[in-house]
């Protein structure tokens, strides 16, 4: 008798949902836990492949990439699960730590690669590499999965773009914080470009934060706002970040006049 193999059947990207649960020994009174919205959550869901997480500073989107990434194997300051470095002192991620640990993370297929991306940390991730050049076999090594030079000869923006086109691969789980930190609107459409030639694969998922109302274009995302107490799903349009910046390019000269308490 022919045996039926049973075939894996992806109906979503490859996170499904993170749930938490938080245990009693939280301290509601020590940042993250501080943040209303941090308290407040439940459960996050990743119908998409691309799923954007926007908000003021402070609101907590970044917060909520950093324990995801956690949860996941990466390191706190970026990098993927090979390479994973700390420059600061362990207290500094002891909040992000005890915040992952009350997550559980729910995978239609657990991925094969995959990397988070920390605009913030990414001239440690350069210094990093350039350490590995040195002292672990060589230039051709530390170099070859980020465009065959180091970070560091680069400009900072091409640094970032040689980074997105040379290490993401098409089948991967990739968490960027605030990607477009050093990147000109150009690059940025380019960036766009990239993620969705990469998502052409079903094995590639990115969770992105950011502050772009043109990253926050992409066709067929989830977009979360950040800047409620609870995370709600919000359309494109009505994002502040499109709605201000439409809002002001319409009209820049009273924009400026309101700004500057101008007659």
């Amino acid at each position: 008798m022919k045996k039926t193999v049973k075939k894996t059947h992806l109906d979503g990207p490859l996170l499904d949902t993170v749930k938490v649960s938080f245990d009693e020994s939280i301290d509601f009174t020590s940042y993250p836990f501080t943040l209303a919205l941090v308290k407040n959550l439940k459960e996050i869901t990743f119908p998409t492949q691309v799923t954007f997480f926007v908000g003021e500073n402070g609101t907590g989107k970044s917060t909520i990439l950093e324990a995801i990434a956690t949860k996941a194997g990466f390191g706190a300051e970026g990098g993927s699960k090979n390479i994973t470095f700390k420059t600061s002192e362990q207290k500094t991620y002891q909040g992000t730590e005890l915040f992952s640990e009350q997550l559980t993370l729910s995978w239609r297929q657990k991925p094969k690669d995959g990397y988070f991306f920390r605009a913030e940390s990414f001239f440690n991730v350069a210094n990093h590499l350039d350490y590995i050049a040195r002292e672990c076999g060589g230039p051709e090594i530390a170099f070859a999965p980020y465009g065959g030079i180091s970070l560091h000869a680069q400009s900072h923006g091409e640094s970032f773009l040689s980074f997105f086109k040379n290490r993401l691969n098409s089948g991967g789980f990739f968490i960027l914080d605030e990607p477009e930190a050093a990147l000109s609107p150009q690059r940025q459409l380019t960036l766009l470009a990239l993620i969705d030639q990469l998502c052409k694969n079903t094995n590639a998922q990115f969770i992105i934060a950011t502050h772009s109302p043109i990253l926050l274009a992409y066709l067929n995302a989830t977009i979360y706002s950040c800047d409620s107490t609870t995370l709600k799903t919000v359309s494109y349009t009505n994002t502040d970040h499109y709605q201000i910046t439409k809002r002001f390019l319409d009209n820049p000269q009273r924009y400026l006049e309101l700004l500057f308490d101008q007659e």
